[in-house]
């Protein structure tokens, strides 16, 4: 990224730097030499002093191009906004052009492959909607074995810091996976972009039409592994290029206080979907089942992604709607997501 700003700045582009993080490196530092660097903006919480990037001051300075290091970065509580791409995206609305970076492990609707792969969930996530708009998107590609030696010779961390590294997230088997991933993930967005450009092949448009006639339902509970069938499912319409909604069922009436808990849960779980750009709905009925599968016969749906039901009774008595769903739903596919939670296996 800082090449490519560098780059630009020679081309006589107005180009600054908006946030960078050296994390020591010094050849790291050495490229940002000649290039204009927005000063960081100094956020007090708690007593204690953060800097974060400040998006009012580029805003300000307006520049044409703007880089912007650790695109995932969580801002300090006190900050405008909660996540560093929601900054960025303040930014591009302004009509600044924006470099920026990210490893795959932040992609959202890879996270529990991730957390299967490394066996630690990533916090900071950056939705694919964004990444997907991004006029170019470069993949930097480093062997594992040539990473390892950057880390055993102290270029990425300090030394202390690699060696914990090299016990935990960097094994090279792990490397070697996630590596795959981001060579999976980048051929998938080449396979778009050359369907997007010989759509008129006939082949390739009876293919694409097919596509189109699926609609994606997730359905929405107040289980904790909710988050990962909306991933999943929002995984899944991306690549077909079909639209995905996300559709919770409350009780009439449903004000009980017994009840907070969860209508919080479900609450959490509809914003999370609205940030991954799915539209949402909230229905009402006593039977959950049968509202769900009613609306999805009225919206078209032909995929219904739900978790994988409770077991321990005999299904004419197990009242969880994930059983009397899969009953009903006999002109619709259900995708049934399992919990793939390696520390589960454990």
């Amino acid at each position: 990224m800082l090449e490519e700003t560098q780059a630009l700045t020679a081309q006589g582009k107005d180009v600054v730097i908006g946030y960078f993080e050296p994390h020591g490196r010094r050849d790291t530092i050495a490229k940002i030499e000649g290039l204009e660097v927005i000063p960081r903006k100094k956020i007090d919480y708690r007593g204690t002093m953060f800097e974060e990037m400040d998006t009012e001051g580029i805003l300000a300075r307006r520049p044409q191009i703007c880089a912007v290091d650790e695109l995932p970065h969580t801002n300090v509580p006190g900050s405008a906004r909660v996540k560093r791409w929601e900054d960025v995206v303040v930014l591009l609305d302004a009509g600044i052009d924006v470099l920026t970076t990210l490893n795959i492990q932040h992609l959202e609707s890879l996270n529990d492959q991730i957390r299967g792969i490394t066996s630690v969930t990533v916090r900071e996530t950056v939705p694919d909607w964004l990444v997907q708009a991004a006029d170019e998107v470069v993949m930097v590609d480093l062997t594992p074995r040539a990473l390892l030696h950057r880390l055993e010779r102290g270029v990425v961390y300090k030394q202390d810091e690699a060696r914990r590294a090299l016990m935990n997230f960097f094994r090279e088997p792990t490397l070697v996976a996630l590596r795959e991933l981001a060579l999976r993930q980048a051929a998938h967005a080449i396979e778009h972009k050359i369907a997007d450009e010989e759509i008129e092949d006939e082949g390739l448009a009876e293919l694409r039409r097919r596509w189109h006639n699926q609609k994606i339902m997730v359905f929405l509970t107040a289980d904790p592994k909710t988050a990962m069938v909306t991933r999943r499912a929002k995984r899944v319409s991306d690549f077909l290029g079909v639209d995905c909604l996300a559709v919770a069922v409350e009780p009439p009436g449903n004000t009980r206080d017994s009840r907070r808990s969860e209508r919080e849960t479900i609450a959490r779980h509809l914003n999370f979907a609205r940030n991954l750009h799915i539209e949402t709905h909230v229905l009402e009925g006593s039977d959950p089942a049968s509202v769900l599968i009613d609306f999805a016969r009225s919206r078209g749906v032909t995929q219904i992604f739900v978790m994988r039901p409770r077991i321990g009774k005999p299904p004419l008595l197990n009242r969880d709607p994930v059983q009397k769903l899969i009953g009903l739903a006999t002109d619709m596919q259900v995708v049934i997501v399992s919990d793939r939670d390696p520390m589960k296996r454990k």
